[in-house]
């Protein structure tokens, strides 16, 4: 599932008539980029949400080779809402969601690879793509999240400094949503739980991964990828 219902108001005035998804970053939408990865990876059934000018998202996906079911979203219902609400259209296996604005660069495996095959279902509610805060440019606040020696993910404490930030790219088993609430709500509050349990787990990307937030992170991305920096950031 990529999740592209959004508004992107951090990215405006690039987003006042256009998703954040379809943004254009090395000549391609954010949203083609990710599907491209997707179909690199052999993942048959894709999903794709829309809220914001989703005859934008749709007429984007159409025009693919392997176009994804595109599910409009009225009213919006957040990450959580929007994971929820696809549910029925993924089948009862663990999925891969990725978040709509989300850029990163593989390491020497595939990204999606290397989730897939980290991923254990019996221990697992969901496994996250994680990065070091400190190699990320751009404001990421304090971080989101701690990893214990086995790899599970943790909340920071009060002043607690955070290392990693979540990359917006996640396999998800279904278990994770059972007894989600109606109406919208974000990721968060599924994860929560999941740390509760135990069964919250998060791997380190070791690709390059790219901050995008407001029009001059894109802009950084840009030139990074025009001018061949991406290597230095291996």
């Amino acid at each position: 599932m990529v999740l592209a219902a959004g508004l992107g108001t951090r990215m405006r005035p690039l987003t006042e008539a256009t998703p954040k998804p379809l943004l254009k970053l090395a000549g391609r939408t954010l949203l083609d980029h990710a599907l491209d990865r997707i179909d690199a990876a052999g993942i048959g059934t894709v999903v794709v949400n829309a809220h914001w000018f989703p005859e934008q998202v749709e007429a984007v996906c159409a025009a693919r080779p392997n176009p994804p079911r595109v599910l409009r979203e009225e009213p919006i219902q957040e990450t959580g809402g929007g994971m929820r609400d696809a549910l029925p259209h993924l089948g009862g296996a663990p999925f891969l969601a990725v978040n709509g604005d989300a850029f990163w660069l593989d390491g020497p495996t595939p990204t999606i690879e290397r989730l897939a095959a980290t991923f254990r279902a019996g221990e697992m509610d969901a496994l996250l793509l994680l990065v070091r805060a400190a190699t990320v440019e751009g404001e990421v606040g304090r971080g989101d999240f701690l990893l214990d020696p086995l790899g599970r993910v943790r909340l920071p404490k009060e002043r607690e400094i955070s290392p990693y930030v979540y990359a917006g790219v996640q396999i998800v088993h279904p278990r994770l949503l059972e007894g989600a609430p109606d109406g919208p709500f974000g990721t968060m509050l599924l994860w929560k739980r999941a740390i509760e349990a135990g069964r919250l787990f998060g791997l380190v990307h070791d690709g390059a991964w790219f901050h995008l937030s407001r029009p001059i992170d894109l802009r950084k991305a840009e030139t990074a990828l025009a001018t061949g920096l991406q290597r230095v950031l291996f």
